[in-house]
C-alpha cells in the first residue's frame, strides 16, 4: 500500500512569530546604522541562519518554514531603507518628530505596493531569466545545507563545514577590524595635473563573496564604471571646480556633488532601457498569471511552484492601498498653502505612484537579480523618484512659488518619494526572496503573503525607533540637533535635491551627461552581444560610477576570484560539487560579516560610540592597514585552498 508523504510545514504561526521577533531586532539595527553611516545590511541571510538554528530545536521544522521566516525578516529589514527619505521631513522642519500613523502608513503602503507590483514580475525576472540573484542563491544554499545536514547527507555535511568555517573567518576578520589593530578600509587622494582623484578599498569578505556570486560579466561592467567615475570624471571635474583645503575633501565633494549625479543619469537611462528589454517578458508574466487564475477557477490543479497570488487579488489589493495614500496626501495639503489645488495634486501623485512604482519595481527587481539587494543603488532610484515628484510639482506651480508654498511642496514631494521608495526597496528585496523560494521549492503565494506580513511588521516597528533616535540624538541639519546628531546622508541629499528642483538649482548638467553616457553604454553592450564577447550590462556600469570605490573594488575583485575558481572547478574531477562548494564559500563570507553587522549595530547603539571595540588609536593606522591587507589576502587564499581540497 502506497502512502502519500505528508507535506512540509511552510506558512506556520510559529514561523510568522519567529520572523516578527527577528524583524524587531534587525529593523532597529538597520535604522540606526543607516542613519549613522548611510549604509544598511541585508537581513535575509542572517535571518535564515538564525531561523535554521532555532527551528532545528523544534519538532517538524522544515526548509520551507525556514524560508518563510527569512522572507518575513528580510522584507521588514529592507523596508528600513525608508530612513533614506523620511528624516528629510524633520530636517526641513515640516515634522517635529515622526507621527506614528503617518510614518507607518507611508512605509506600509509603499511596501505593500512593492509586493503587489513584484508578483507578476516573478515569472519574468525569476523563473524565465538567467540573472544570477547572488543573495537569493546564497540564502537558498544556507537553507539547503541546513536541511541536508539535519537529514545526515554526506555532501551536505561537508558543505555545512565549508559554510561554517568561512562564516567564522569572515566574522572574525570583521571583529578584528573593529579593534583597529587591523583596518578594513584604506583611502588616499592625490593630485592629477590640475585636478585630483583618489583610491579607496574595503577589505570586506562579504563584498568579495558577492563579487564571486554575481560573476565576471557584472564584475567587469562595475570595473568599467569605476574607471569612468574615478579616473575620468573625478580628475576632469576637480580640474573644472578647484577648491581650497584638503585634497580628500575636494575629491569627496566632487564625487558626491557631480559624479554621483552623472551616475544617477546613467542609472536613469539604463533603467529605461532595462524596462524596454523586459517589457515583453513582464507582459508575458502578467498573461501567464491571468491564465493561471483562469485555470484555477476552472478547477485545474496547478503545480505548487506556479501558484502565485491570484492576479485579480493583486490588482484589488493595489487599488485598496491607494485609499490610505489619498488620506496621507490630504493630511499634508489640508488647511495649508496647497489646499486649493488638493484634488489636482492628489490625482497627479496617485498616477505618478502607480506608473513610477510599476517601472521602479521592474528595474529594482532586475538590479537585485544582477548584483544583489545589498549593493543595488536604491538611493539612486530615490534620487530619480525625488526628481520626478518635484518636477510634477514644478509643472503645476512653477519655480519660486513663495517660501511657505515651497516648504509645503518639498514636504509633499518627500512623502510621495517615500511611498515610491518603499516600492523600490521592497521590490528590490522581494524578487531576491522569491528566487530563494524557487530554489528550495516554496509555494509562491505563501511567500508573497509572508512578504506582506514582513512589510506590516516593519511598518509597525520603524516609527518608534525613529522617534527614539530623533528625541535622543537628532539628525544633522534638523532644528535643535545636538553635537552627536546622526548624519542621515541620503535623507539630507534627497530633501536638498527636491528643494533644488523646485528652486531651479538641481544639477541637470551632470544628469544629462550621464543620460548620454548611458546611451553609449547601451550601444556598447549590444555590440559586444552581437560579437559574442563578454557583455557589460549598462546598469552594472552605472553601479560602478554611482557607488563608492570602496564598495566596487572588492566586488570586482571577488568576481575575478570567482571566475578563476569556477574555471578550476569545471576542470576538476567532480565539477558540480566543486562549483557548489565555491558557492558555499562565497555564501559563508557573506553570512559571517552580515551576522556581525547585526551585532555591531546594537553595540554601537548601546554604547553611543562609533568605535566601541577600538584597542588602539589613530596613530596605529599605518601598521593596521599593512596588517589588515596581508591578513585579508592570506585568509582569502587559505579559505579558497581549503574549499578546493574539500571539493576534490
Amino acid at each position: 500500500m502506497q502512502t502519500t508523504a505528508k507535506p512540509l510545514a511552510e506558512l506556520t504561526f510559529r514561523g510568522v512569530i519567529l520572523g516578527g521577533i527577528i524583524t524587531l531586532f534587525f529593523t532597529a539595527a538597520n535604522v540606526y546604522l543607516g542613519l549613522k553611516v548611510g549604509l544598511t545590511f541585508a537581513t535575509s541571510i542572517p535571518a535564515a541562519v538564525i531561523s535554521m538554528a532555532i527551528l532545528r530545536l523544534l519538532p517538524g521544522g522544515s526548509i520551507l518554514e525556514n524560508n518563510i521566516v527569512q522572507t518575513i525578516a528580510s522584507a521588514a529589514g529592507t523596508l528600513s531603507a525608508i530612513i533614506f527619505v523620511l528624516p528629510g521631513l524633520v530636517m526641513i522642519g515640516w515634522w517635529q518628530g515622526f507621527p506614528y500613523v503617518q510614518t507607518a502608513l507611508i512605509t506600509a503602503t509603499g511596501g505593500i505596493l512593492g509586493v503587489m507590483f513584484s508578483v507578476p514580475l516573478r515569472r519574468a525576472l525569476v523563473v524565465d531569466t538567467d540573472l544570477p540573484y547572488p543573495e537569493g542563491v546564497a540564502a537558498a544554499e544556507v537553507l539547503e545545507v541546513g536541511a541536508g545536514s539535519r537529514e545526515g547527507g554526506e555532501e551536505s555535511a561537508r558543505g555545512l563545514k565549508v559554510l561554517v568555517v568561512n562564516s567564522l573567518a569572515s566574522a572574525g576578520f570583521a571583529i578584528a577590524t573593529q579593534t583597529k589593530i587591523i583596518t578594513d578600509t584604506a583611502a588616499t587622494a592625490f593630485r592629477v595635473g590640475a585636478g585630483a582623484t583618489g583610491i579607496s578599498g574595503s577589505l570586506s569578505f562579504a563584498l568579495l563573496g558577492v563579487g564571486h556570486l554575481v560573476g565576471i560579466s557584472v564584475g567587469a561592467a562595475m570595473g568599467l564604471g569605476l574607471v569612468i567615475g574615478w579616473f575620468v570624471l573625478v580628475p576632469l571635474m576637480t580640474a573644472y571646480h578647484p577648491m581650497p583645503g584638503d585634497v580628500a575633501d575636494w575629491v569627496g565633494a566632487i564625487f558626491k556633488g557631480q559624479v554621483r549625479f552623472f551616475g544617477a543619469g546613467v542609472i536613469g537611462i539604463s533603467a529605461i532601457w532595462t524596462l524596454l528589454r523586459i517589457a515583453g517578458p513582464v507582459l508575458g508574466g502578467v498573461r501567464s498569471a491571468l491564465a493561471a487564475s483562469a485555470a484555477r477557477k476552472g478547477g485545474e490543479t496547478l503545480a505548487l511552484e506556479e501558484r502565485d497570488l491570484p492576479i485579480l487579488w493583486v490588482g484589488a489589493a493595489a487599488l485598496l492601498t491607494l485609499l490610505p495614500i489619498v488620506w496621507l496626501l490630504w493630511d499634508v495639503l489640508a488647511g495649508g498653502a496647497l489646499s486649493g489645488s488638493a484634488v489636482l495634486l492628489i490625482a497627479g501623485a496617485l498616477v505618478f505612484i502607480l506608473v513610477a512604482g510599476l517601472m521602479i519595481a521592474a528595474v529594482c527587481g532586475y538590479m537585485a537579480g544582477l548584483i544583489g539587494a545589498s549593493n543595488s543603488p536604491v538611493s539612486g532610484i530615490g534620487i530619480l523618484a525625488a526628481i520626478g515628484s518635484a518636477l510634477l510639482l514644478v509643472g503645476l506651480f512653477g519655480q519660486h512659488p513663495g517660501e511657505d508654498t515651497t516648504r509645503a511642496l518639498i514636504a509633499y514631494a518627500l512623502i510621495v518619494t517615500g511611498i515610491v521608495f518603499g516600492v523600490a526597496t521592497i521590490s528590490n528585496d522581494n524578487l531576491q526572496d522569491l528566487k530563494t523560494g524557487q530554489l528550495v521549492g516554496a509555494t509562491p503565494w505563501k511567500q508573497q503573503v509572508a512578504l506582506v506580513i514582513g512589510v506590516v511588521f516593519g511598518s509597525l516597528i520603524i516609527p518608534p525607533v525613529l522617534n527614539v533616535l530623533n528625541t535622543g540624538i537628532g539628525f544633522v541639519g534638523a532644528p535643535g540637533a545636538g553635537p552627536n546628531a546622526l548624519a542621515a546622508p541620503q535623507a539630507g541629499l534627497i530633501s536638498a535635491l527636491a528643494k533644488g528642483v523646485l528652486s531651479g538649482d538641481a544639477n541637470w548638467t551632470m544628469l544629462g551627461y550621464g543620460a548620454l553616457a548611458g546611451v553609449a553604454l547601451i550601444v556598447l553592450d549590444e555590440l559586444l552581444g552581437r560579437l559574442k564577447l563578454l557583455r557589460l550590462p549598462p546598469l552594472g556600469v552605472a553601479l560602478g560610477i554611482y557607488l563608492p570605490m570602496s564598495v566596487i573594488l572588492p566586488t570586482v575583485t571577488g568576481s575575478v576570484v570567482g571566475f578563476f575558481y569556477d574555471r578550476w572547478a569545471r576542470r576538476s574531477g567532480n565539477p558540480e560539487v566543486a562549483e557548489r562548494m565555491g558557492t558555499l564559500t562565497a555564501t559563508g563570507l557573506i553570512v559571517g560579516e552580515s551576522l556581525w553587522g547585526v551585532a555591531f549595530a546594537f553595540i554601537v547603539y548601546l554604547t553611543g560610540s562609533d568605535a566601541p571595540l577600538a584597542l588602539v588609536g589613530p596613530g596605529f593606522a599605518g601598521i593596521a592597514l599593512i596588517a589588515g591587507t596581508l591578513c585579508f589576502i592570506a585568509l582569502a587564499a587559505g579559505l579558497y585552498r581549503r574549499t578546493m581540497a574539500v571539493a576534490r
